[in-house]
């Protein structure tokens, strides 16, 4: 019979972008943007609070993405606590294309095994990684919140994948964040079912080339992250966002479409000229320097 801890126990987890141009629902980054998440196992109920992003908008019961996160962790370790409570404080954006729901399931995941007794074993990293993909339906961003850094990640025969990639100490980035939401489902929606052959071609070897050019080649990261896949197919839900990314490309910098959208990223590297880079948020957005996370999910 499974065993839980008296108390309350803490992590956080980081933000992610996925895609990074050209390395479609293959390539995630970690972010020095955290959520927080503490629980405690009460004598029964179940207790859902929420401050910060998202606090307007989410459930405060069963349906909450941490809460169902923690109830697929707890069945993997053995057995559901008789009660319940869950705090989070949120500071990564919703529905901006900063891994929100991937570090919503990877946090309740390792929080439901810091609560059991034994759970690491019970739970091990490789393991909660796969339960989160599962959960999410692709590895691109709950492979970076889980493990840190610069992931490739995948599937094949049924099994996720995923495999970190250094990152150059001098690169960093920049996202612009706009202040309204699009989908996930909206954004895939409007990807066709078939691309050209050359396009493919073209992606694949610029997805070689960035993670190249993010192990220790930043001068080729402009290169690098040039879509042909996906980034212009979205264009009609988040117009501004890939408006701002042909500008800042027309201007050298790599920038990108950040996940799903409408986020736009743009690689920094140490001598470049942060203000400047700054000062091009639209009105209304906000510009965030952010550094490259390489712990993932964490305790505390």
């Amino acid at each position: 019979m499974v065993a839980f801890v008296e108390g309350t126990v803490r992590v956080s987890v980081p933000a992610t972008s996925a895609n990074l141009g050209p390395g479609y629902d293959s390539l995630g980054l970690a972010l020095d943007l955290r959520d927080r998440l503490e629980a405690e196992v009460l004598a029964e109920g179940l207790v859902v609070e929420v401050q910060g992003a998202g606090a307007d908008d989410v459930p405060l019961d069963e349906s909450h993405l941490v809460v169902r996160s923690m109830r697929a962790a707890f069945d993997a370790c053995g057995g559901q606590p008789s009660g319940l409570r869950l705090s989070c404080t949120n500071v990564i954006p919703h529905a901006r294309g900063l891994g929100s729901s991937s570090a919503a399931i990877v946090g309740g995941l390792a929080l439901a095994r810091a609560l059991v007794v034994d759970g690491q074993r019970l739970l091990d990293d490789d393991a909660l990684f796969g339960l989160a993909a599962r959960l999410e339906g692709h590895p691109d961003n709950v492979a970076p919140a889980a493990h840190g850094g610069f992931v490739i990640s995948g599937q094949e025969d049924g099994e996720f994948y995923a495999v970190g990639s250094p990152v150059d100490a001098s690169i960093g980035v920049v996202v612009f964040v706009p202040p309204t939401a699009v989908s996930t489902e909206v954004a895939r929606g409007l990807l066709p079912a078939q691309v050209p052959h050359a396009e493919a071609a073209a992606d694949a070897g610029r997805t070689a080339l960035l993670v190249a050019a993010l192990a220790g080649r930043p001068d080729q990261l402009w290169r690098a992250t040039r879509d042909y896949l996906h980034q212009d197919y979205r264009r009609p839900a988040m117009p501004e966002s890939l408006a701002l990314v042909d500008a800042l490309r027309a201007d050298g910098v790599a920038a990108v479409v950040s996940g799903a959208g409408p986020t736009v990223l743009a690689f920094l590297v140490e001598d470049g000229d942060d203000d400047a880079l700054l000062a091009r948020a639209p009105e209304g957005w906000a510009a965030l320097p952010l550094a490259v996370d390489h712990d993932g999910v964490r305790a505390g």
